[in-house]
C-alpha cells in the first residue's frame, strides 16, 4: 500500500471508534489516534477537517495522490477508501 497518513479522531467511549480502529488494525494500517476529550484543541482540529461536525470517529486518510475525510464511516465505506489508496497510481 502506498505510504498513508491515517489519523482517527475519537473518544474512548465511542463504539464506532472502536469498530473503526479494529478494522484498521485487521487491515494492518498504522494510524494515529487522537482522543478529542483528552488532547487540547483536538476537537477544534477535527471540526476544521470535517466541516464543523462533532461526530466521531472522524478519520483522515492521506497519501500522495488523494485525501479523504470520513465521518462516522461504515465498515464498507472505510474498506473502500483503503482499497482506493491501495490501488492508487505510484509515481
Amino acid at each position: 500500500m502506498p505510504s498513508l497518513k491515517v489519523v482517527l479522531y475519537g473518544t474512548c467511549w465511542c463504539s464506532d471508534c472502536v469498530r473503526s480502529k479494529h478494522l484498521l488494525q485487521r487491515a494492518h494500517v498504522s494510524y494515529t489516534e487522537i482522543d478529542i476529550e483528552e488532547v487540547a484543541n483536538a476537537e477544534g482540529a477535527m471540526k476544521a477537517l470535517n466541516g464543523g461536525s462533532g461526530k466521531v470517529p472522524t478519520i483522515l486518510i492521506e497519501s500522495k495522490h488523494r485525501r479523504d475525510i470520513l465521518v462516522e464511516p461504515s465498515d464498507p465505506e472505510l474498506k473502500a477508501i483503503l482499497e482506493a489508496h491501495r490501488t492508487e497510481p505510484s509515481s
